[in-house]
């Protein structure tokens, strides 16, 4: 009893300083800022057209996109299936591997193919700051206008990582921010096996998808050998395969679409 007195009393002054004592202030500016996680939500973007994960159409088309080349054997090896499956791409190229193989990059770009910014030294942008995006991004462009004489307007950032400042700058950049559908991320870079890659693709494979696989991974050839699966089955089914700027060009405008960023 003498207890549960105790407490009771407890209680009543916790509830009593609740209700009196302020709340201690806290900088949501600064914390907002310190966060590495996005400000607003996948809706948000999509609605203004901010970022692209995939985009709606009812035309059987999608685009295979590939991360963090140039690479001098693995590349040359998945223009050569893209061309035997007239397919085209979109290739987001790593400045600093740009500049030792521009032959490849340029070849992406006379064969049809996008080719998009993926920064210079593919840094994290978990935490990064203005600067150092900008100088990322500066450079990234720079290398592809050496490789190709031509500037590219997409880009996609290491990982996928964003935030508004991030979105900001690059519409200032005049770069559409590209990601990728969700059900098409192959996880490739993992080594996974052949049948794993593929089998991601094919069994999620939709109108307007934005696929994420890789030309550059260490030591492994496994996505070159998907791909050997992946052309011939999809374009059994129908598919026709596209860059980004073409897909983005096949968009059909949904229902509340807020146009903001043309």
């Amino acid at each position: 009893m003498k207890y549960n007195r105790l407490l009771s009393t407890s209680v009543a002054v916790a509830l009593f300083c609740a209700s009196f004592c302020p709340t201690p202030y806290t900088d949501t500016t600064q914390a907002a800022y310190a966060s590495p996680a996005p400000t607003k939500g996948r809706a948000y973007y999509e609605e203004r057209g901010d970022i692209v994960w995939e985009v709606p159409t009812s035309r059987k088309v999608i685009a295979l996109t590939f991360d963090d080349g140039p690479d001098e054997t693995k590349t040359p090896a998945i223009l050569d299936l893209l061309k035997q499956y007239d397919a085209k791409a979109t290739f987001f190229v790593v400045g600093s591997r740009v500049e030792k193989l521009p032959h490849i990059v340029k070849r992406e770009r006379e064969e049809g193919h996008d080719v998009g910014n993926h920064t210079f030294h593919h840094s994290s942008f978990h935490r990064i700051s203005r600067n150092k995006a900008l100088s990322e991004m500066d450079q990234g462009q720079a290398s592809i206008v050496q490789a190709t004489g031509t500037e590219t307007h997409l880009f996609r950032p290491p990982g996928g990582s964003y935030t508004d400042s991030l979105v900001k700058l690059s519409k200032e950049k005049g770069l559409k921010m590209i990601l990728w559908s969700w059900h098409q991320d192959t996880l490739d870079w993992r080594r996974p096996g052949v049948h794993r890659i593929a089998n991601k693709v094919l069994r999620n494979a939709r109108n307007g998808d934005i696929v994420l696989m890789h030309d550059y991974v260490y030591k492994s050839t496994q996505t070159v050998e998907a791909l050997k699966i992946i052309l011939p089955e999809l374009k059994k089914r129908g598919f026709t395969f596209v860059t980004v700027t073409e897909l983005l060009a096949n968009r059909k405008t949904p229902e509340g679409l807020i146009e903001v960023n043309k």
